[in-house]
């Protein structure tokens, strides 16, 4: 019955409520999402449906504990969605093992000019320009410290912490400086089960200073030294080559980083399948589909790299159970995804973990984590 109602509710999706959607400019229809639904979550009953007809629950096939973190399912958020953390009670109910919400700053950060989106719909991908918008660390940290200890928490909560999207953090000194507030905030308010070191986003003022090894080096010395007492993930760049990401991953492994997020959004536009017309003034990152090929090869690599030393968060094109399955044979031991939610639907998360289970019971895997990097090997 559950399965029967999460499929017609994704054809519904696909075929009456996505396509008047998409009449909609998509920084519209995410600001008319983030206001209705924050609304919408306050009702126990919607919650509770919510739960009870999309999320799809098998601890004991998907369960797995991760640096000291229990995680229900292997299907997580990722950054960008919820970005001043306003919509956990509806995220925890629609069945996700990690929510990662931000990325947050040290300070309140205005974002990019608008529009912030560019659809690609053919390609089933997305033109990212929002600019880390956000409302600084300190009022999201303190709001999420009111709201957090009474919420029933159905999901791991990971909080992305990037540089601050100004002038002001320009230099390496002061961009580390921020990174370290932004992080102090969130250990401070002890509402965090991991953070996510974002340093590879594509559309923030003065690019990607710390995806050069010398940089990360001063970073990530400056993080070790508050001791957090949580697990740290980096949030990789997609677009470099295997010779310098595993430079970056030389640096990582030096130091307090339990696992890398891999990866980012694409700025690099030449190789790419483009379905639909993408015109050269659109700026931004793009993310799904259109990532697939380069977040496999580079969570395949790194695994054969460091086969146990880190854990790896696999993001890029997951709209489907065979797409995290992909992923996690290849060597992620989590997905995340948000790109495949707005052109599949909500209910696609407790889907991917069904098939997911599925797909696991087909190869002769009793757990999730007998299936990470299955293929790793196989396809060097």
């Amino acid at each position: 019955m559950i399965r029967f109602i999460s499929n017609a509710s994704g054809v519904a999706y696909r075929n009456v409520a996505k396509p008047i959607l998409f009449r909609f400019s998509p920084d519209s229809v995410h600001d008319f999402m983030v206001r209705s639904v924050g609304i919408a979550q306050k009702c126990r009953v919607l919650r509770w449906f919510v739960r009870k007809a999309w999320a799809y629950e098998n601890r004991a096939v998907l369960g797995q504990t991760l640096g000291g973190i229990h995680y229900a399912n292997p299907v997580g958020l990722s950054a960008g969605f919820d970005k001043n953390s306003e919509l956990l009670p509806i995220l925890y109910a629609l069945g996700f093992g990690q929510t990662e919400v931000g990325s947050i700053t040290s300070l309140p950060c205005s974002g990019n000019p608008r529009p912030w989106f560019y659809r690609l719909p053919k390609t089933k991908s997305l033109v990212v320009h929002a600019g880390l918008a956000n409302n600084g660390a300190e009022e999201i940290c303190t709001r999420l410290a009111r709201r957090v200890p009474a919420m029933k928490r159905r999901s791991v909560l990971n909080i992305s912490i990037a540089k601050t999207n100004c002038s002001a953090t320009a230099t390496e000194a002061s961009g580390i400086q921020d990174y370290v507030d932004g992080l102090q905030s969130v250990l401070q308010a002890s509402i965090a089960d991991t953070v996510t070191l974002n340093i590879s986003c594509p559309n923030a003022y003065g690019g990607e200073p710390f995806t050069k090894p010398d940089s990360l080096e001063k970073l990530l010395a400056a993080v070790d030294a508050l001791r957090a007492d949580l697990p740290i993930y980096l949030k990789m760049p997609i677009d470099l080559p295997w010779e310098s990401f595993s430079e970056l991953l030389a640096v990582a492994d030096k130091h307090n980083v339990n696992g890398l997020t891999i990866g980012n959004l694409t700025k690099d536009r030449s190789n790419i399948d483009l379905k639909d017309e993408l015109p050269e003034d659109v700026p931004g990152g793009i993310s799904g589909k259109t990532n697939v090929q380069r977040s496999n090869e580079l969570i395949r690599r790194t695994r054969q790299a460091y086969p146990d030393r880190f854990i790896i968060v696999g993001v890029g094109g997951v709209s489907s159970g065979q797409d995290a399955y992909q992923k996690i044979r290849l060597g992620a031991d989590m997905v995340e995804l948000v790109t495949g939610m707005i052109f599949e639907g909500p209910q696609v998360i407790g889907q991917i973990n069904q098939d997911l289970a599925r797909l696991l019971q087909r190869d002769g895997y009793t757990n999730i984590g007998q299936a990470v990097g299955a293929d790793c090997q196989r396809l060097s």
